[in-house]
């Protein structure tokens, strides 16, 4: 799991590119997305370090409620900097796109070596905490050799690769996992899928079917549940959900076969019981889900922990699933909301504003509107 160095790459988009069809829908002269010019980090004499990325300075206004984007081609991964602007992952192109408050775009540029098919592709994005000190910005992504976790350095709008930090992890069509997300004790949590082979979810020497937890360099974090290990829970079918609660309670979605998708209270070492169980068991040596819902309701790709609640970005049942959170690790009756609204929703995740930016997966698999792939913010108080 050391780090392997990765040149630069050509491909690599520079400042003066937009994202080619990707629309604003935020009121303005243009519905293009402007570049303008790029923010130099040498420039001033404020003892930014050469290698950090503009996100200093006064914190961006909030976005408005309703569609932000329009025109996006599967976009997969979403998270924010510390300036309130989103960096969003689109799976298919591997592009990664910066997304304002007011709905500008601009490309940051094309990760390298990328290899989509099925599922798979440009998947989770996470800001690293010290971001504005070391600029480093974490994805997830499909090659032809398998799925990896590549840390990439981002200076200005300009992000290139730095260092390969997770690689083996299994991958195929379908089950490839995929979310990142740094959890409240500064490690990166890493979700992969069975890629398709369900034993390798109860195999703790493989990477398959599990969640993972690093330090920034790939290597295994400090009291994981088995010497050595990167892996932090198993019995996985496909995660593609992370979130802590205001305790640090740990949250997971996970998609199910033909039966039972799941939202699970994740603790180290814990065995979710794929293959052997699909939702509640309640098999000895197995963790049960909080909750289940049929894979037509539900298929849960990204969710949201914040303001006591669950929320699940839901594929196959086009919804956005809230489930309150009760305050002792369990759950309230889940609320099913948005349902057809925006059609297949892939991720979810809460701005400084407490606002909620949802993307939309629907031209990829689903019934695209003329405006698809979008990305919308919603308020959560008008949800009912």
């Amino acid at each position: 799991m050391l780090a392997v160095a990765v040149g630069a790459c050509a491909g690599i988009g520079g400042p003066d590119t937009v994202a080619p069809g990707a629309t604003s829908t935020a009121a303005g002269p243009s519905t293009r997305a402007p570049t303008g010019a790029p923010t130099s980090p040498n420039a001033g004499t404020d003892g930014t370090s050469p290698s950090a990325p503009a996100t200093g300075g006064a914190p961006a206004a909030a976005a408005e409620p309703g569609v932000l984007v329009t025109n996006l081609l599967s976009p997969w991964g979403l998270d924010f900097l510390p300036d309130g602007d989103a960096l969003v992952t689109e799976r298919d192109t591997a592009r990664v796109l910066r997304v304002a408050p007011d709905g500008s775009v601009t490309e940051l540029g094309t990760v390298p070596g990328v290899r989509h098919g099925g599922e798979g592709g440009l998947l989770g994005i996470v800001v690293a905490p010290d971001v504005e000190r070391t600029g480093h910005v974490f994805v997830y992504a499909t090659t032809d050799a398998d799925n990896r976790v590549l840390r990439m350095r981002l200076s200005g709008d300009t992000l290139e690769p730095d260092a390969v930090v997770v690689e083996g992890i299994p991958r195929a069509g379908n089950h490839n996992g995929g979310r990142l997300a740094f959890g409240p004790d500064g490690f990166l949590y890493v979700t992969t899928g069975d890629a398709g082979e369900p034993s390798s979810a109860q195999d703790v020497a493989s990477l398959g079917g599990k969640i993972l937890r690093v330090d920034a360099d790939g290597r295994p974090a400090p009291g994981n549940p088995f010497d050595g290990s990167p892996v932090w829970s198993y019995g996985h079918r496909n995660v593609q959900g992370l979130g802590w609660d205001a305790d640090g309670r740990m949250y997971a979605s996970e998609f199910g076969q033909n039966t039972y998708d799941e939202l699970n209270l994740v603790k180290p070492g814990g065995n979710y019981g794929w293959p052997e169980v699909e939702g509640v068991g309640a098999v000895e040596g197995f963790v049960d889900p909080l909750r289940q819902w049929s894979t037509a309701e539900a298929s849960p790709s990204g969710i949201a922990v914040t303001g006591g609640q669950v929320y699940l970005a839901a594929l196959r049942g086009e919804s956005l699933w809230r489930v309150p959170l009760t305050g002792n690790g369990g759950t309230g009756e889940p609320a099913r909301l948005l349902q057809a609204e925006y059609g297949r929703l892939r991720a979810v995740e809460p701005d400084a504003a407490g606002n909620l930016w949802l993307l939309t997966s629907n031209r990829s698999r689903g019934e695209p509107t003329p405006e698809d792939d979008r990305i919308v913010v919603v308020d959560p108080a008008d949800l009912g």
